[in-house]
């Protein structure tokens, strides 16, 4: 799983002015993102809307990102939801399996599960998956926590549960899980601003939202601070500092895409409702914090 170790960009999915998937500004952030020297590609991921594609429109997004890939960096994929048995039907016939390394999930969102609702449910979507499967833990999203016994318990009964993309924002709770979890169980960091000091205490990187707009920058904050140079990974981690606040102060990705737009990445700065784009008053602001990276 040393794949996936250092930085992982959850890519965004631009738009065309019809809302369809814009091909060509997909293609060029990935390149750039590659170009940037991040580890390895989230596709399908939340900053990607997958809520609102369609399943044929996911796998026009995954076509384009492996046939623009072409192996460079490992993809892993996005395939989670709140039915456990339609979870693992779609794993079982998503099409591009053989070109991912693993399958990243996240908690069932609405239904609020128990611990041992979602442990029965990440137990069986595991023994489904012919990949190395990442389990996904964002309380701010879905309304419920996996707790570190939960992720530790899974860790130890489930081998192919390989890691978790936590995301809850709590440092205890990540060290209880890097205290007692099975030895070749890996941890990374959903939340761009705790990166640097979760590395610290074993977190080995991170899924990044803010690495979609400056991924040279942030992955190199991630390596510096990988290879325990924490005075210079710092300098990034502070130069960063208003954009994590900014990007996510009106939802991601509404954020990113901005910055996107801003930097000529992406052609239209479009999300599809019920996400609408930032107001002109954050555009604004996140014009002058680009302008300072």
């Amino acid at each position: 799983m040393n794949l996936f170790a250092g930085t992982g960009v959850a890519l965004v999915t631009p738009f065309d002015k019809d809302f369809g998937i814009d091909e060509a500004s997909l293609r060029k952030l990935i390149e750039y993102v590659i170009a940037g020297d991040a580890d390895y590609l989230v596709a399908l991921g939340t900053t990607s809307e997958a809520a609102t594609l369609s399943e044929a429109e996911r796998y026009q997004v995954m076509e384009v990102i492996l046939e623009q890939n072409q192996g460079r960096l490992p993809v892993m994929v996005g395939i989670g939801g709140n039915n456990t048995r339609e979870v693992a039907e779609n794993i079982k016939r998503f099409p591009y399996l053989k070109s991912c390394k693993a399958i990243l999930s996240v908690t069932p969102y609405y239904n609020k599960p128990s611990q041992e609702g979602m442990f029965r449910h990440f137990k069986a979507l595991s023994e489904e998956s012919p990949l190395p499967f990442f389990l996904y833990n964002v309380p701010g999203r879905t309304g419920v926590n996996l707790s570190a016994e939960t992720v530790v318990r899974l860790s130890h009964e489930c081998p192919n549960i390989s890691g978790i993309k936590e995301a809850g924002g709590n440092f205890q709770q990540v060290s209880e899980i890097l205290k007692s979890m099975r030895s070749d169980f890996m941890v990374v960091s959903g939340d761009d601003g705790l990166t640097l000091p979760l590395i610290s205490i074993g977190v080995k990187g991170v899924i990044s939202v803010l690495a979609n707009a400056f991924p040279a920058e942030f992955s190199k904050m991630v390596r510096l601070a990988s290879a325990g140079k924490y005075t210079e990974a710092a300098r990034i981690h502070l130069k960063c500092t208003g954009l994590y606040k900014a990007l996510f102060a009106e939802g991601n990705p509404a954020g990113v895409k901005a910055a996107l737009h801003l930097k000529g990445m992406i052609a239209n700065n479009l999300l599809r409702l019920p996400l609408a784009p930032v107001s002109e008053r954050l555009y604004s602001e996140l014009k002058e914090l680009c302008h300072s990276m």
